[in-house]
């Protein structure tokens, strides 16, 4: 009986084990985001916080590019609904996004409709297959691709 007890509590040890060093499967990435400006809340998110937030998945998003051939492709990451609950956003007309090499773009509230934080496109995590422009992305559907802004560091949010 004892050895029965105790093959079941080694069992059970190793696959809780394995299930916590699965995590949610995200690289390991030195990053914060922060949502500041008109909110209740000013936010500053890691990128594991990123990561364990509930994700949306949008499918067949037309990316517009200035130069080059457009793509449709897909993109998984935190909706910024989401991200203004959190930070108690209410109204708000424009955001600033913030990337890390300093470069802010001015995005009206019509143009971040559907909008997410993403951390990964339909390769994978944008950290690991797009350094360059990772490792998280603002993507807008409902703007053109030269106005996703990547490597985004926080968003200043406007109220009216």
């Amino acid at each position: 009986m004892m050895r029965r007890t105790f093959t079941i509590a080694l069992v059970l040890s190793l696959w809780l084990a394995v299930l916590a060093g699965c995590g949610s499967g995200a690289p390991q990435v030195d990053w914060e985001l922060k949502v500041t400006g008109a909110v209740a809340t000013p936010l500053t998110l890691s990128y594991a916080d990123l990561a364990g937030m509930p994700q949306v998945e949008l499918k067949d998003v037309l990316m517009e590019k200035s130069t080059g051939e457009d793509v449709v492709t897909a993109w998984s990451g935190v909706a910024l609904d989401e991200l203004w609950k959190k930070a108690g956003v209410t109204d708000y007309t424009v955001v600033v996004a913030l990337a890390a090499d300093g470069y802010a773009l001015e995005i009206p509230q019509s143009e971040l409709e559907g909008a997410i934080v993403a951390l990964k496109d339909a390769a994978g995590w944008i950290a690991n297959t797009d350094a360059e422009h990772g490792p998280i992305r603002l993507v807008c559907p409902k703007a053109p691709g030269n106005r996703w802004v990547f490597q985004l560091t926080e968003l200043q949010v406007a109220a009216p």
